[in-house]
């Protein structure tokens, strides 16, 4: 039996608009995507459901800046105590702390207003903060580190139903739904825990540039991420080939960018020698970014992966005999989420697909 985490504290998460190419839009990232896929598991035999245990504040620090979930921690209540702000029913940032601004100058101390500490530690426009945010942030992050702690104390695979998602989340920064990188804190927690290596397996169609970031020096995480192609995907500035690691973690960062309409087949093809390199990387946890917007009916993604698609992935990760830690990122086709996180599931450990009855 697969063991899946999940937490209702992500119900608080409901910004209704972001900011898309400039327009306010409705938010794709929405509580419909965890409380569907929690559904289909809980219908399934082969899975049982467990709440997180509390974790604290330390597993976060010990990779993101204490700056970081500080703004988030008080940046509702900040928000709503400004005259100018309390009536909009959302934190969309009017500026950034883009380079340019400061070149030169070294960066600058935290900023007093809420306006100020948002442009500091946002870098886009479509990842609104509302009121019950920081609380599902955190919730995600125990969501994570009890799955993690549930394969760290024997299971083969644990599954963290994380919401909101962490990949595109750096060490300084939210962005791309994301508020606090799951992952990788998840990782940490693993080298502290255990004193081993870890790698990371990021499948999510959006390059994790925030768990690239964060252990870009490092030689003991391996991060490998599948993905759109950054000439023509979010986030544009990261996720190509030649980005392989710095100083001790030189060639341990792995981008393996993916074409357009890129299939079940292909895909396979591609997460070959990904999984290769995986296996012959020491320690003996691997930790998994799994997003569903490969599904070739994501509304905001262009390859073509199908729901018997994920199984076979999912059994393939589960060969490089690795122990799975395995944590929702994202996927936006919400009609079809839960059955392909429970085909991926199924895959991983070692089951055969589910019977789908006819409607």
């Amino acid at each position: 039996m697969v063991r899946f985490v999940y937490s209702p504290d992500h119900l608080g998460h409901d910004p209704d608009l972001g900011s898309f190419y400039g327009e306010l839009a409705p938010v794709v990232e929405t509580a419909a995507r965890a409380e569907t896929i929690r559904l289909v598991l809980g219908a399934d035999d082969a899975f049982s459901e467990m709440a997180p245990s509390a974790h604290g504040m330390a597993p976060i620090t010990a990779v993101h800046d204490p700056g970081l979930p500080a703004f988030l921690g008080d940046a509702w209540e900040q928000w709503q105590a400004h005259p100018d702000a309390r009536t909009i029913p959302r934190m969309i940032p009017e500026m950034f702390l883009h380079p340019a601004l400061i070149e030169g100058m070294g960066r600058p101390a935290v900023p007093a207003s809420v306006f100020g500490r948002q442009a500091m530690y946002a870098f886009d426009a479509s990842t609104p903060i509302v009121a019950g945010t920081y609380r599902a942030a955190r919730s995600a992050v125990d969501v994570a580190l009890t799955a993690t702690d549930a394969v760290l104390a024997g299971d083969a695979t644990a599954y963290g139903l994380c919401r909101p998602p962490g990949h595109h989340a750096p060490r300084s920064a939210f962005g791309g739904f994301c508020y606090l990188n799951n992952a990788a804190i998840a990782a940490q927690h693993v080298v502290e825990r255990t004193g081993e290596p870890v790698a990371i397996l990021d499948v999510d169609y959006h390059h994790g540039n925030g768990t690239q970031q964060i252990f870009y020096d490092r030689g003991d995480v391996l991060y490998a991420s599948l993905h759109g192609d950054p000439a023509r995907a979010y986030p544009y500035l990261t996720g190509f080939v030649g980005e392989r690691g710095t100083g001790e973690g030189e060639g341990a960062n792995v981008n393996v960018p993916l074409p357009a309409a890129t299939d079940d087949g292909s895909y396979l093809e591609a997460l070959e020698p990904v999984l290769e390199l995986i296996q012959g990387f020491r320690g003996t946890t691997l930790i998994v970014s799994l997003g569903f917007d490969t599904y070739h009916l994501d509304p905001i993604a262009d390859l073509a992966l199908t729901t018997e698609g994920y199984h076979r992935i999912g059994a393939r990760v589960a060969a490089t005999g690795k122990r799975l830690v395995i944590l929702q990122e994202g996927g936006y086709h919400v009609g079809d989420i839960g059955r392909n996180a429970q085909a991926w599931l199924r895959g991983a450990a070692g089951l055969a697909p589910a019977v789908v009855m006819p409607a």
